[in-house]
């Protein structure tokens, strides 16, 4: 089985356009995250974290590109001979990743395809460094560092991620350091409304709580 080369597959108006790597990359980085924002809660220290969402995949790699055809020294040849070409022909092809496109009204969706990875995204970031030149400046060699994000359908993250539903009114018990503000954060997506909780239950004093003390949370 030969070597498999890294790909490019461009999703454009008239199908894909496919750009193949001549060097597979050394090595690539997947990263993940959360995104949070601080909820200052009265009688509290200081402020809780509130869960927003998710935040997509982000993908970096460097591509090697290069169209330089060494000049043949040999006296016999067969066929036409080749010549290098313009490398930046490949990187703007690329490059047009990260530009909208016709009637799509989006950049286009990019997917990278090597051994077991096959990530669908969409280009962020992308640095081209030309490194090498023919005599009359033409570049024929670069190295092209890409950020990818991937995308996220609603329906897949649901998926996922089943979240408890909020509209059924359901009960809970309190566990030791846990107020009513943690109950609402986890259970509503928002520590604010722990107010509700309060008033259903009836406590005028959200600091008045005990472990083991089961609270009922209406449903929203």
């Amino acid at each position: 089985m030969g070597l498999t080369k890294a790909k490019l597959e461009i999703e454009r108006e008239m199908g894909k356009q496919i750009v193949e790597v001549l060097f597979n990359p050394s090595e690539y980085q997947l990263t993940d995250g959360s995104s949070y924002s601080e909820k200052k809660v009265p009688g509290l220290d200081g402020p809780i974290l509130q869960y927003i969402s998710g935040d997509a995949t982000e993908l970096s790699l460097n591509l090697f590109l290069d169209t330089y055809v060494p000049k043949s020294t040999s006296l016999i040849s067969f066929g036409p001979p080749k010549e290098s070409t313009d490398v930046s022909a490949l990187t703007k092809q690329i490059a047009d990743a990260t530009s909208i496109d016709g009637s799509m009204h989006r950049p286009p969706k990019v997917t990278f395809k090597w051994g077991s990875l096959n990530f669908e995204g969409v280009v962020t970031k992308m640095n081209h460094t030309y490194t090498m030149f023919t005599e009359s400046g033409m570049p024929v060699r670069a190295k092209v560092s890409l950020t990818f994000k991937s995308l996220i359908s609603p329906t897949d993250t649901k998926r996922k991620s089943p979240f408890e539903s909020p509209d059924r009114t359901k009960y809970r018990t309190l566990r030791q350091g846990m107020g009513l503000w943690d109950i609402a954060n986890m259970e509503y997506g928002d520590p604010d409304l722990w107010k509700v909780i309060a008033r259903e239950n009836g406590i005028l004093n959200p600091l008045d709580v005990r472990p083991g003390q089961i609270v009922k949370l209406p449903a929203l």
